[in-house]
């Protein structure tokens, strides 16, 4: 130790008190550690930030880029100068014992939080580096990394606690689990969180770009980031709505991945027509129909067999009720058929369908059901709105009318 008292023992034999001499010694000696720490963490930081940058340069992978990013090759070059630190401390307080424990005690807390940076550097990294490889970017990354970034600060904290206390490492992780209820309630979320990633995940009931929609929480939009505690959903106003993890496996959402995977979009929408305008169609009026380009040979068809199976049968035709008849709401929906299946927005290998559902209220709904070969939003609103626009436009010429409630000019006196 004689290094340790050199000025000391030079400020003693120039009648410096001993007191005074053991305190300007020591600030002295932990100047110089100072200025070697600071010296050698800026010489090692610079050549391992140097060399990493230098080899991110060079190489495909795009590795050693994130770990530049993520600052993994700084906070390594930090353990060094801490390591030194350690070496030195006992050298630096000789004197003073008690201040020795103390600093030596909070440069090994300090220690293991450095090591925590290094951790979550890395971590980081692999999180970055993952996502961008094909089969893992839209994998919920972020939930696995929060986890093992948790247990990784909570060890560190407890061993760090545990070294400050002076307790027994083992006997303080005791005491812990003699809490563990307390813990439990207080990491509900995160554990419910956990839970929820790893069931999200092995059930693939979410994936990052997904577009889902989620009435309960206002969201309706694509999935930019799984994380342990929440889902974030972009809405296509722009706005971010966030969802808890847990929620997507106790509540019901809808995922539309199947639609954007499959080779159409559905569409599905009905027009209510008047009950007291449908009738059966007279020969005049079939005769009328048959100037529709879509329907005339399926008209010439139909009112042959239908001829044929009155004639058959001697049905009194004198009543339209007798035998067997057209209808106007009949043949309108063939019309919306065929135009279908001919409409070059329809995808032609998907189900096409006009089918009537139950009367109510509001008259008799004839729904379409359809798959626009588009699937991106524009364009499919564009086709079915086209679709409806020619098929309403086209109620009248089979004299139909389309049900709506009364408005002002309803009630309007026509001889005023």
């Amino acid at each position: 130790m004689k290094i340790a008292h050199l000025l000391y023992d030079y400020l003693v034999s120039n009648g410096m008190s001993e007191t005074l001499a053991k305190y300007l010694n020591m600030f002295a000696l932990l100047a110089v550690l100072l200025i070697i720490c600071f010296l050698i963490d800026f010489i090692i930081r610079k050549m391992i930030v140097g060399f990493f940058t230098r080899i991110s340069t060079t190489t495909k992978t795009n590795f050693d880029d994130l770990l530049v990013k993520n600052h993994a090759p700084r906070n390594i070059a930090h353990i060094v100068p801490i390591f030194i630190a350690l070496e030195m401390i006992p050298i630096v307080f000789v004197d003073f014992l008690y201040v020795e424990n103390i600093i030596e005690k909070g440069l090994k807390a300090f220690t293991i939080l450095l090591i925590l940076w290094i951790v979550r550097s890395l971590l980081n990294t692999l999180k970055d580096y993952f996502k961008t490889l094909p089969r893992l970017k839209d994998k919920p990354i972020d939930s696995y990394i929060q986890v093992f970034m948790i247990f990784a600060w909570v060890l560190g904290l407890l061993s760090a606690f545990a070294i400050i206390t002076g307790i027994e490492f083992i006997k303080f992780i005791t005491t812990i689990g003699a809490a563990s209820a307390v813990i439990i309630l207080v990491f509900k979320d995160t554990i419910l969180g956990f839970v929820a990633s790893i069931q999200v995940s092995v059930n693939d009931m979410v994936r990052i770009g997904d577009w889902i929609t989620f009435e309960k929480y206002g969201a309706d939009g694509d999935v930019t980031e799984i994380n342990l505690s929440t889902v974030k959903v972009q809405n296509f106003d722009k706005t971010i709505t966030t969802i808890p993890t847990y929620a997507l496996i106790s509540d019901s959402f809808k995922n539309w991945r199947g639609m954007e995977n499959a080779d159409g979009r559905r569409m599905k929408r009905a027009l209510n027509i008047k009950l007291d305008s449908i009738h059966y169609l007279t020969k005049n009026e079939v005769d009328t129909l048959k100037n529709i380009h879509a329907i005339s040979a399926y008209l010439e068809s139909r009112q042959s067999d239908i001829d044929a199976h009155n004639t058959n049968h001697n049905i009194n035709k004198e009543l339209l009720l007798n035998g067997r008849n057209l209808t106007n709401i009949g043949v309108f929906r063939k019309y919306i058929e065929t135009y279908i299946e001919t409409h070059s927005g329809t995808n032609k290998e998907m189900m096409i369908m006009v089918r009537q559902l139950a009367p109510g209220t509001q008259g008799i709904p004839l729904e379409i059901y359809a798959f626009s070969s588009d699937k991106r939003w524009q364009n499919y609103e564009y086709i079915m709105a086209d679709i409806f626009d020619h098929v309403i436009a086209a109620v009248p010429y089979f004299n139909l009318e389309i049900f709506e409630l009364p408005s002002n000019s309803s009630f309007i006196d026509s001889n005023k």
